[in-house]
């Protein structure tokens, strides 16, 4: 799973991917962090539950769970029509999961704005008309052949049809297809079109040092706007976390002290960007490593093994399963088994976000 972040030209947008970047890179003492190409990176989503972990299993080492970021080219207006790069962006966001739209919320005389002034909301609404003029042309292109398909009266070729007729009149009225209600058999036809509306977003305010709390009347109009739409919206700093990351842990605590924070706000973006996606953690705990894992919220316990390898889920037999809670509470694993507090759970069981698991499978 992957998230694009994107914006107008000189939104931050690039500076924030750096400072994730930044920030990864200076922690890969503790989280793992690769860069895969000059705009493409992994990024650890800090989890205060692995520190909890372990000070009552202390591991060799410990691994969080991370996440792919795409830096993509700055979004113009008519970049749907092959303006600035176009065809290029579309190509990379169609690719990714999730979009990270970095908004402009500060004034900044020596940082020229594309269209002359900031207002944030405007910039949404640039971005959001590009996606849903690109999905429109998509689907224009798409339906000759569809509906060719359809004289052959397969059923399938019919639906597929229809929901993409369902998408377009959607389109149309200038509206996302994230926001359309579509059956899941539908969902699935159009999955693998990379419809850029369809895709879940989150919003990221990027503000000056002088509104890290996000309380100014920019970022006001972005949650206002983003709420209408359903979507969730952080507050960063990308200056500032830029200088955050090039700290070691004592400074950069120091500095966070000194403007009131208590964590970067890139850990706050690593989350919510873990959330955009519907994804969540489970645990494996013992002397040679504490680690999360990724699963899709509504993963089976099969599916969760599977992630670990694949042969666990081929030959699952059972998950033995507890929570923090209990671990806190009874402090050792054997504890918490000689208090009936182990949980069996076998194939039909739906994993849920903090699980600390064990698999059991036949090899």
């Amino acid at each position: 799973m992957e998230a694009g972040i994107v914006g107008l030209p000189n939104v931050g947008k690039s500076t924030l991917f750096n400072a994730l970047t930044m920030s990864a890179a200076a922690q890969s003492a503790n989280y793992p962090f690769c860069t895969i190409e000059p705009n493409e990176g992994m990024v650890s989503v800090p989890d205060g539950r692995l520190n909890r972990i372990t000070a009552l299993i202390p591991p060799q080492k410990v691994i969080p769970a991370a996440l792919k970021l795409v830096d993509i080219a700055g979004i113009v207006k008519g970049a749907s029509e092959g303006q600035g790069l176009g065809n290029k962006f579309l190509a990379h966001i169609r690719e990714v999961d999730a979009i990270l739209q970095v908004v402009r919320c500060f004034d900044d005389p020596d940082v020229i704005h594309v269209a002359g002034t900031v207002d944030p909301v405007a910039d949404m609404e640039t971005i959001e008309l590009e996606l849903l003029l690109a999905d429109l042309q998509h689907l224009e292109n798409l339906l000759p052949k569809a509906e060719r398909n359809a004289r052959s009266q397969d059923k399938e070729a019919k639906a597929k049809v229809e929901v993409l007729k369902k998408c377009r009149a959607h389109l149309a009225a200038n509206q996302p297809v994230r926001t359309l209600a579509l059956t899941p058999a539908e969902q699935k036809s159009i999955k693998e079109l990379g419809l850029l509306s369809a895709k879940p977003i989150l919003y990221v305010a990027n503000v000056d040092e002088g509104d890290l709390a996000g309380t100014g009347p920019l970022v006001e109009q972005v949650r206002a706007a983003a709420g209408a739409a359903g979507a969730d919206v952080v507050v960063v700093c990308a200056k500032l976390e830029a200088e955050l990351a090039e700290l070691d842990e004592a400074d950069r605590a120091e500095m966070l002290a000194d403007v009131g924070l208590t964590e970067p706000a890139l850990a706050v973006l690593a989350r919510a960007t873990y959330k955009t996606l519907g994804l969540q953690s489970f645990f494996t705990a013992g002397e040679k490593e504490v680690r999360a894992w990724t699963v899709p919220v509504g993963a089976t316990a099969p599916q969760a093994a599977g992630v670990i390898h694949t042969d666990f889920e081929k030959g699952f037999i059972r998950a033995e399963i507890y929570s923090l809670d209990d671990l806190e509470a009874l402090t050792s694993e054997k504890e918490i088994r000689a208090a009936g507090k182990l949980r069996v759970e076998g194939k039909e069981y739906l994993m849920q976000d903090g699980d600390i698991c064990h698999f059991l499978f036949n090899r």
